[in-house]
């Protein structure tokens, strides 16, 4: 578990620097976009219908591929405006401006079909968790809309594993807000 300053670019540089080459902390690799659910983590799977049509899921793609899906009060991800892309490591905080938990994480997949975009990132060394999670946008035979999320993970280091109920708060509160960030986001017609 790692604590940066997110309103301090030495801070978030220093620990991008330090992740760049980082092999993620799970062997699963690409396991949430395959369908797979590995032995030895948890799984969650979250789903809300956006809207209805083509524009819809056009906007809806749009905002996962601009990180408008964690535009969240006290989420923010580093750099801004980072590539969705294989291989690329962004870090998530979850906190202020002042201090916050940093999650570091690696791209490792991109899902780019006719009906179906997403990605899906992995944890890197300093994440507090192990695993990965997927975020996907669909539009099926109706035309209707959905935003899903699919994460499977495990405590990656002791004081994870010792709030326990907590961190599964959190965790839990931040997917939620996801969701909630992406239907918004096509709303507004962002």
């Amino acid at each position: 578990m790692e604590l940066v300053r997110p309103g301090s670019r030495t801070s978030i540089d220093q620990l991008l620097a330090r992740s760049i080459d980082a092999v993620p902390t799970y062997a699963e690799v690409g396991a949430t976009i395959a369908g797979e659910k590995p032995h030895g983590y948890r799984h969650d799977t979250y789903e809300a219908q956006v809207g209805v049509g083509r524009d819809t899921f056009t906007r809806a793609c749009t905002g996962l591929q601009s990180w408008g899906s964690h535009r969240v009060p006290g989420i923010d991800v580093h750099p801004r405006g980072a590539p969705i892309e294989p291989g690329a490591t962004v870090v998530v905080t979850l906190g202020t401006p002042w201090l916050a938990l940093a999650a570091p994480c690696r791209i490792v997949d991109v899902l780019d079909d006719p009906d179906r975009w997403g990605f899906a990132y992995g944890t890197l060394p300093g994440h507090p968790e192990q695993g990965e999670e997927s975020f996907v946008v669909a539009i099926d035979s109706e035309d209707t809309v959905t935003f899903q999320i699919t994460a499977f993970s495990r405590p990656g280091d002791r004081i994870t594993q010792l709030v326990g109920p907590i961190g599964r708060a959190v965790q839990t509160a931040g997917t939620n807000g996801y969701m909630r960030a992406l239907k918004r986001f096509v709303d507004e017609g962002n």
